[in-house]
């Protein structure tokens, strides 16, 4: 598609900020107004509209994809993000240990306690620990607590959660990633660990070099769009 206006910027509108292409108001792919909750994502969207070319990028809006996500997907129904993002936190992967005289089990232990112990204090939760494959059901009162936490979200704030919970397949890992100064690269670096860790034995090929990186970026960016939806 060619490039249909000259202009883009941000303008606060009622509930918050609005893309504006040559002064006309943005609306979402499913046809709502796109309304953000802060002036810096706002600007963020503007700006990869300022950025297209004489034809429009699709791969170019990650902002405004995610964007459209979290007003024509989660706000219309969040209950069942709400559903698809606790799933992760059932069997989480950050649970799930090599056994104790293997070697990963101590990497292991290295990178994903601090994560996880940091998530139980914070949300007043406990999660089993297993070594193996077999699942083990965390205590009774650890899904409800994780369940009523996402249904108190915002749906840009559950938005972002669930993406980076979905690519990092740990709830974990994605709740870390919601809290002010979190590093986005020794979390995505602890949701690839056994990856990285067959990477090291074994070596890795330049197709799964690539995809590695392309779902890094994706986390990165999920991480970028939460933290400027909060402002």
């Amino acid at each position: 598609m060619k490039r249909f206006y000259t202009d883009a910027t941000c303008a606060a509108v009622d509930g918050g900020y609005q893309v504006m292409l040559d002064e006309r108001p943005l609306k979402t792919v499913g046809g709502r107004p796109q309304i953000v909750p802060s002036q810096a994502l706002g600007e963020a969207l503007a700006r990869e509209w300022s950025a297209q070319g004489e034809k429009l990028d699709p791969t170019g809006f990650i902002m405004r994809d995610q964007t459209d996500f979290a007003i024509d997907v989660v706000a219309s129904d969040p209950s069942d993000t709400v559903e698809r993002t606790l799933a992760y936190g059932e069997t989480d992967t950050l649970c799930y240990r090599a056994d104790p005289e293997d070697a990963l089990f101590a990497r292991q232990n290295e990178q994903w306690e601090p994560i996880i112990e940091a998530v139980e204090q914070r949300e007043g939760v406990r999660f089993a620990r297993v070594s193996g494959v077999v699942h083990r059901a965390h205590p009774d009162t650890t899904l409800p607590a994780l369940e009523a936490h996402l249904n108190a979200l915002d749906p840009f704030a559950l938005a972002g959660l669930h993406t980076m919970t979905s690519l990092a397949a740990s709830l974990c890992i994605g709740l870390e990633a919601m809290v002010e100064r979190a590093d986005p690269d020794r979390l995505w670096d602890a949701a690839t660990l056994e990856e990285q860790w067959q990477a090291e034995l074994w070596g890795r090929d330049a197709e799964a070099e690539d995809a590695h990186n392309a779902k890094r970026e994706a986390f990165r960016s999920a991480f970028n769009w939460s933290k400027l939806a909060r402002g």
